[in-house]
């Protein structure tokens, strides 16, 4: 776990862990409670949270969350998830998830994110990215499409609502110049 991090030299992913919760909890905004978290997040919460995050790590489970972070001493900006096991999902498809906190937004960080995240799918086994986002959530949407996803219509998702889904092949694709210096150390 400690040995996964992904860098382009502005954006570093390392997996998020324990000491990221009060920065989580201090970040956290209406918007990342009503697009990406169900609800407000409480400290024990989120320290389960944590605990199933790390344990996915240590056992190679289906989800890979990793704290977004920038900087000079890298603080965390937001978080960015991958799953690859839901059942909207298809044969090497993974679900691609992000939020960033109110203080990164607007500076490209979300998608240098994703780019980064779309290497190490790939480099795991994975051969599609699929983002889904609620039709009203423009912001994400955007990061889709300038992250190359191209739109492949709504979905109906439980319990009776539907997101619009975004798809991109993963081996192969262009990931932008400012992705190509990207590794896992």
């Amino acid at each position: 776990m400690d040995q996964v991090r992904l860098s382009d030299g502005v954006v570093t992913l390392t997996p998020f862990r324990a000491e990221d919760i009060d920065a989580h909890l201090a970040g956290e905004d209406e918007l990342l409670v009503r697009w990406l978290n169900g609800g407000p997040s409480t400290r024990a919460g989120t320290e389960e949270y944590v605990r199933r995050c790390t344990a996915q790590w240590v056992y190679r489970g289906p989800a890979r969350v990793f704290g977004i972070r920038t900087g000079p001493e890298p603080v965390l900006a937001g978080t960015i998830d991958l799953r690859f096991a839901m059942p909207c999902l298809g044969p090497g498809q993974v679900n691609i998830a992000y939020g960033l906190y109110p203080a990164f937004r607007g500076r490209g960080l979300v998608t240098r994110a994703v780019h980064l995240v779309c290497g190490y799918a790939a480099q795991e086994g994975a051969r599609e990215g699929v983002i889904r986002v609620d039709p009203e959530n423009h912001a994400s949407a955007a990061v889709a499409r300038r992250a190359g996803f191209r739109y492949a219509g709504r979905m109906p998702e439980p319990p009776g609502s539907a997101l619009d889904r975004y798809v991109r092949e993963l081996a192969g694709a262009p990931v932008g110049a400012h992705a190509a210096a990207a590794r896992t150390v």
